[in-house]
């Protein structure tokens, strides 16, 4: 009696070679979605998530309404005076050095070993401002900022924001937008009540505008350079909740 020959059904070479063609395409995206969003995503997030930098002009904007927290604001307009007629930067020749302490919210500004300003300030409530060492790689007299969210009540869309001074480093780039600046829509320095910035009384603004680098003179928009350098910032501790 023959054998009865079992009749198996083979799975198609071309069907199985395109299932690993899919399979290997599927792994090479997953891969490049989870590098873009750990790599390069962080970084683009910007401190003003709507603005971001876009504008570095410096330049004073007239008749614009700013929001803070769903709340309207007026920008007042003694910020846009003219270059301080006292003197604020100093001839020094010791290094220049600003150090934030987010536990006590307090800015303290020294040259070399003593300690010529200090003042409290607010770091961030709705998103984290960054520790580590930076350096001011710009001075703005004024900056238009915008972010949160109109849904949770954290939108903010603020004109005119004065003596702004961006800073970035290795845990910050240039391109998110953290700075140092007064805030005239809040008077709750001590307190956290940013989102992620530095703020700060306009008067201690200024003074720390003038002394930091690089040297700004009046209204001038100033980059950091080889010859005229930004000031190092050490931002430490954790924000209280």
């Amino acid at each position: 009696m023959a054998k009865r020959r079992l009749n198996k059904k083979r799975f198609p070479k071309k069907s199985l070679f395109f299932l690993l063609k899919w399979l290997l395409f599927s792994c090479f995206i997953i891969i490049g979605l989870f590098l873009f969003n750990n790599f390069f995503g962080k970084s683009t997030i910007c401190a003003n998530s709507i603005t971001c930098i876009k504008e570095l002009s410096g330049a004073y904007q007239y008749g614009k309404e700013s929001v803070f927290m769903d709340r309207t604001v007026n920008s007042p307009q003694y910020i846009a005076d003219s270059y301080p007629s006292y003197q604020v930067l100093g001839e020094t020749t010791e290094l220049k050095h600003i150090y934030v302490d987010l536990q006590r919210q307090r800015l303290m500004a020294f040259e070399g070993d003593k300690k010529v300003m200090e003042f409290p300030v607010s770091t961030g409530k709705w998103y984290p401002t960054p520790v580590g060492e930076f350096k001011i790689w710009i001075k703005l007299r004024y900056a238009h900022m915008a972010g949160g969210n109109p849904s949770d009540g954290t939108y903010y869309n603020l004109y005119n924001v004065p003596y702004t001074m961006f800073y970035s480093g290795a845990n910050a780039s240039a391109a998110r937008g953290f700075s140092l600046h007064g805030a005239y829509w809040h008077n709750n320095f001590g307190y956290p009540m940013s989102h992620g910035c530095v703020n700060i009384r306009p008067e201690d603004a200024k003074k720390l505008y003038y002394w930091a680098g690089p040297i700004t003179e009046g209204d001038t928009t100033r980059h950091a350079s080889d010859s005229n350098p930004g000031t190092s910032i050490t931002i430490f501790g954790q924000a209280p909740i």
